[in-house]
């Protein structure tokens, strides 16, 4: 359980979920293209493949003055990963990855106070990723990779506060209350065209027991450059109180969301044969994150600038591995997870 992350996806290897998700400075074959490429070029295997799929579920609640809580009704999400490495020659490795390194989905349903805020968010970044990696010497490995990023982007929330607009029907003398209904939605979708970034990534074994590793992706703006609006009314009623705001309905929008750089280090430590002890610390840099522009075509005077303002942040990871036989491997590990906002 944890309270963290943002829109950025950390479980994207089953295996290693064991491990508290730690990678950086482990040799896991084609698995290693997502720690880090570097550890692909020990690789000992003519070929290894690897997928993985997880199922999140998720919850957010809030308490409001009035005590009332109100919790989201959100659906499972399911990252995935699935990888190919091969060896080119004994100090050269190539592979490719196809993962969803960033995504989420929060529901809070259409009629709730905070309909304003949101109602449901919903995105999906698809990563396709190439990558070579080349031992140096035998205890020193390189990798790299490129990034090639492509998603969709689903937001509803609510265009008018039912509050105020209760006011104004009664100043018409119009004898009706919204209530926590939200008279007004405004749904945004659209797919993000496709970005470009690279993930880097250095392995070092010191000793035999002790290997340390290094490793950058870097930030890739996934940009809507022509999204789709509906606006859905509650009711007659507020069509027509609210009919300059059918002019959204079938707008074109942009916007634009970073998925944002991640530097990580790690070491690990196999104080006997059969134990591995592995430590990753991630930082993440979501003060790109700053505010969500969305700009209408044509229709200005409804563009918004949704204040983020989000902070770099960082995790910690710890993880243990104990080789019990040839079948059965044993896995525990822990994370602390710095919240972005």
């Amino acid at each position: 359980t944890m309270m963290a992350e943002g829109y950025q996806v950390n479980t994207l290897s089953v295996k290693q979920e064991g491990m508290a998700h730690t990678g950086v400075s482990l040799k896991l074959g084609a698995e290693s293209m997502m720690f880090n490429p570097a550890g692909m070029a020990f690789m000992n295997q003519t070929a290894d493949f690897s997928a993985s799929v997880s199922g999140i579920i998720s919850e957010a609640s809030v308490v409001l003055p009035d005590g009332q809580k109100y919790t989201t009704d959100n659906a499972i999400s399911t990252p995935l990963q699935v990888s190919a490495a091969f060896s080119i020659l004994d100090n050269l490795k190539a592979g490719i990855t196809f993962n969803t390194p960033y995504g989420s989905g929060i529901n809070w349903t259409n009629d709730w106070p905070g309909s304003m805020l949101s109602q449901s968010v919903k995105l999906q970044v698809y990563n396709l990723q190439p990558t070579l990696a080349y031992k140096i010497l035998p205890n020193l490995s390189v990798g790299a990779g490129l990034m090639i990023a492509w998603g969709n982007f689903d937001l509803s929330k609510g265009l008018v506060d039912p509050a105020t607009l209760d006011k104004v029907l009664a100043s018409q003398n119009i004898p009706y209350s919204f209530g926590n209904t939200a008279p007004a939605s405004i749904n945004l979708s659209g797919s993000a065209e496709v970005a470009f970034g690279y993930n880097v990534g250095i392995l070092w074994d010191i000793t035999n027991q002790i290997s340390i590793g290094a490793n950058y992706r870097s930030k890739m703006d996934m940009k809507v450059a022509a999204g789709n609006a509906k606006v859905v009314f509650a009711n007659e009623i507020a069509q027509n109180a609210l009919s300059s705001v059918a002019a959204l309905d079938g707008a074109q929008f942009k916007a634009q969301l970073p998925a944002v750089s991640v530097l990580s280090v790690g070491i690990s430590y196999k104080p006997i044969e059969k134990l591995t002890l592995a430590f990753d610390a991630q930082m993440s840099g979501w003060s790109a994150y700053d505010k969500l522009d969305i700009d209408f075509a044509g229709t200005d005077a409804f563009d918004q600038s949704l204040t983020k303002n989000y902070s770099d942040s960082w995790a910690y990871r710890l993880g243990a591995e104990y080789n019990l036989n040839n079948s059965i491997d044993l896995r525990a590990g822990f994370i602390v997870d710095t919240t972005p906002v």
